[in-house]
């Protein structure tokens, strides 16, 4: 069997395509740009990289982007009071503060100082209350970026077996629950988790996103599952080389697999095109515009 690949470079750049096209009609309908800040802490160059490339996606689209970057030693104080600015902003529609923060910051305190209707990464409290129990969120955006590539792969989703690997805050927790509420029977696995390769082998769709190089090895792909490998692992490559690797080691999983997202190229792109797609989607709502599900 050969995989068919998911590819998630493709997938997202049609997802921009679609943000472009509601924030035309934002602008020619309601006369509404909407807005996305982002607030780099620090000079952590991946962090450095990766603002970058949000602020030249977000212009790209025709949205406005407001950047602001602050010094390591900014005070936790400086930092909630832009926030407030942010949230007080009519202009801004979706505040993202790029994580990590410096070891002086409590990161609980900056994500839920953030009001829930702009927390375009969805990780307020409120947001992942009202997504564990159904309700209308803000969906953190790696999760939704794997669901939106099941849902176009499959279509439905309900009464597959899924196996989530990996319990984090930000990708794990919220992409069992997004499968639950599309009717998955949903197992979350762990370091905790016995017998491991037994769990996964009785999944459907299988979501790795547990941050270790090519821990999944092809023998416990049940035949003809699918496989998003959310992890982004930088290795060494010989020659003083280093390549990215996800979690699932590729060539044995596609060999097993019926589809399969690679790294680089998978889930990755998605991830922004998400937080571009969250930001109008926050801009519908709060202007009580309807149009949020574009997506769908």
């Amino acid at each position: 069997m050969s995989a068919n690949i998911i590819d998630g470079k493709a997938f997202a750049a049609t997802v921009r395509q679609k943000v472009a096209s509601k924030v035309a009609d934002l602008k020619e309908t309601h006369s509404i740009i909407p807005g996305l800040a982002v607030v780099l802490v620090g000079e952590d160059p991946a962090s450095q990289v990766y603002v970058r490339s949000k602020g030249k996606q977000t212009i790209e689209v025709g949205m406005n982007s407001f950047e602001h970057k602050l010094g390591v030693d900014t005070s936790e104080e400086v930092l909630l009071a832009l926030i407030d600015e942010l949230n007080a902003d009519p202009s801004v529609h979706g505040i993202l503060v790029q994580l990590p923060l410096p070891s002086h910051v409590d990161e609980s305190l900056v994500t839920n100082h953030i009001a829930p209707e702009k927390d375009v990464d969805g990780f307020h409290i409120a947001n992942v209350g009202l997504l564990g129990t159904g309700q209308q969120s803000m969906v953190p955006c790696t999760p939704l970026g794997c669901l939106l590539m099941l849902r176009d792969y499959h279509g439905s989703l309900s009464g597959k077996n899924a196996v989530v690997i990996g319990r984090s805050n930000i990708v794990g927790k919220p992409m069992a629950q997004l499968l639950l509420n599309e009717s998955c029977t949903v197992t979350i696995a762990h370091s905790r988790t016995k017998d491991l390769a037994d769990v996964v082998r009785r999944a459907d769709i299988v979501v790795a996103a547990v941050g270790r190089p090519e821990m999944v090895p092809g023998d416990w792909i049940k035949p003809g599952a699918t496989v998003i490998d959310v992890g982004i692992n930088r290795v060494d490559a010989g020659d003083s080389k280093t390549k990215l690797v996800g979690d699932v080691d590729y060539a044995s999983c596609a060999a097993a697999a019926g589809a399969i997202t690679p790294v680089p190229g998978g889930v990755g792109p998605m991830t922004i095109a998400c937080l571009l797609a969250n930001t109008v989607t926050a801009c519908c709502r709060i202007n009580n515009v309807s149009g949020e599900d574009f997506l769908l």
